[in-house]
């Protein structure tokens, strides 16, 4: 997917046809039903065996380092946008003060700056309100010994927790698309996934 991405990206630039759009919407669409698969067969993993996906074991011990809730920690969706823009911004610098439109993740608008800002703060809310949904969970450990503990009440909590950051994760993305134009999404996606496999080839290398 990521080379599909890379090679469209590569043949299209701006300004867009109503056509070259339209073949950009449809592979942001077709990339996003994947991680709906993915977080689909994630939930029904969890509510299976919850501990087994907490710990994520087909994961390297590098990704599971940087794990928040069995996955990705959805802030990291803007660290990446913002990063990738200021480095097209400078690298267009030129044109933009020419008044030259890149149309990329360097060309962002003061009201897709204003949205992302936004997103972010309400984001970091739901995601510190998850955290403090499993820090009681692991606190509540000392009630799994006692005689009416009930074990699988509170592995079932662990798997809504699972869920709920999984929801979140998907959500943040889904976000993110729609406030980026159907160029800036591709270059969102694409840096996105050679972040994730980028860490995943060194994850590899340090467990061989």
């Amino acid at each position: 997917m990521l080379q599909q991405l890379s090679s469209t990206a590569a043949t299209i630039r701006p300004p867009l046809t109503p056509d070259q759009n339209n073949t950009l919407r449809h592979l942001i669409d077709k990339v996003m039903s994947h991680h709906h698969d993915y977080y689909r067969a994630k939930s029904f993993a969890a509510e299976k065996d919850p501990l087994a996906v907490f710990v994520s074991p087909w994961a390297t011990t590098l990704e599971r380092s940087l794990h928040w809730i069995a996955g990705w920690r959805p802030t990291t969706a803007f660290h990446l946008v913002y990063t990738e823009s200021s480095v097209l911004f400078e690298s267009h610098i030129v044109d933009i003060l020419r008044g030259i439109r890149t149309g990329d993740l360097g060309d962002l608008s003061p009201a897709q700056f204003r949205r992302v800002s936004e997103l972010q703060c309400d984001t970091v809310k739901e995601e510190n309100a998850i955290t403090e949904e499993l820090s009681e969970w692991q606190e509540s450990a000392s009630e799994m010994m006692g005689p009416r503990a009930d074990i699988n009440e509170k592995i079932g909590r662990l798997a809504s927790i699972i869920k709920k950051a999984d929801d979140l994760r998907l959500r943040t993305l889904k976000s993110m698309i729609e406030l980026l134009s159907p160029q800036q999404a591709i270059e969102f996606l694409i840096a996105s996934a050679e972040l994730l496999v980028g860490i995943r080839g060194w994850g590899l290398n340090h467990d061989r």
